[in-house]
């Protein structure tokens, strides 16, 4: 009798696992870009609306951390606001573009040359010689006042992300480039917030972090700077489109701001997407990208969304 109560118990014990597991919450892992990190967070709570089951935990940290976290299998998805490198695909990494943004060249809104800035622009081969060669060093240099001497204070990321590669892919040059004549800051908000307290700084954003998200102007305290497209030496009508960011993000789109700085923001993972985690990377081809406007994100084209659910395939 006491054998069979045994067995009994452990019948019921079984039974009682099986059924916790039957309900028990599914969970995705998600680190890496700030770029990324609020489109990430929307498509997280819409997804956990439609499948309460699932947890979706995901926090920023810089694309080099989201690579680094998927290859060792600490994250499900890593978010990654820049391209892949070869050495990164050679240890298994796998991933799709599932949206798009871009990084913009900030300063303080009490910068001694603003008017002249927002006028004029900056050229591609001015911001090089400020952030690459170190040639021009004060802000009368950028805009043709040498009687204007107040020095640039330069600020960059301090973290591996993806706005600081894609900012010197602009340029033609790489991360480690910035940082020669640049004070390191670490993550969006926090160069945000350098320029913001420094009226001489200049830095670089993401969109979503240059721009206020309820009032769709830049945020308190910094100007975006226009780029001298053509650089004829002032901001022509089809260049003036950073009053908000729902003009820059038309201009993102039809292609009018360039890439780079604009790119594809990517999601990755090691060797292939599975299970649940892979069932939300899909989700969001098909039915987050509804999301992504309102949000502050350029969608991508239903032709990209289609090569995108083949890889996965």
């Amino acid at each position: 009798m006491k054998g069979k109560a045994v067995v009994i118990t452990a019948i019921l014990l079984n039974a009682t696992v099986f059924v916790y597991s039957c309900f028990q919450t599914r969970a995705i892992e998600v680190s890496g870009a700030w770029a990324l990190y609020p489109m990430m967070v929307k498509w997280a709570e819409e997804f956990q609306k439609a499948y309460p089951d699932v947890r979706i935990d995901v926090s920023a940290g810089g694309a080099g951390k989201g690579m680094a976290d998927a290859l060792t299998g600490l994250v499900d998805i890593g978010m990654v606001s820049r391209e892949i490198y070869p050495e990164e695909i050679n240890k298994g990494a796998f991933w799709v573009s599932v949206c798009k943004d871009a990084v913009v060249p900030t300063v303080n809104k009490n910068n001694p040359v603003l008017d002249d800035l927002l006028s004029r622009g900056v050229k591609k081969t001015v911001f090089i010689d400020i952030w690459i060669n170190g040639n021009i060093t004060t802000w009368g240099e950028v805009v043709g006042k040498p009687e204007v001497t107040d020095p640039i204070k330069l600020f960059t990321r301090s973290d591996a992300c993806g706005a600081a590669e894609t900012w010197a892919k602009y340029m033609g040059s790489k991360q480690e480039d910035l940082g020669k004549f640049a004070v390191g800051v670490y993550g969006d908000p926090g160069l945000a917030d350098a320029v913001k307290n420094n009226p001489l700084g200049m830095g670089y954003n993401n969109v979503n972090y240059a721009y206020d998200e309820k009032t769709k102007k830049p945020i308190e305290g910094i100007m975006v700077i226009p780029l001298d497209l053509n650089e004829n030496g002032r901001v022509d009508e089809n260049e003036n489109f950073y009053g908000t960011k729902d003009e820059l993000i038309d201009a993102i789109a039809t292609g009018v701001y360039p890439s780079p700085p604009a790119r594809n923001l990517n999601l990755v993972t090691k060797d292939a997407f599975a299970g649940i985690a892979k069932e939300f990377v899909m989700w969001i081809l098909i039915d987050g990208q509804q999301y992504a406007l309102e949000t502050g994100y350029i969608p991508l084209s239903q032709e990209k969304c289609s090569e995108e659910l083949e890889k996965l395939k």
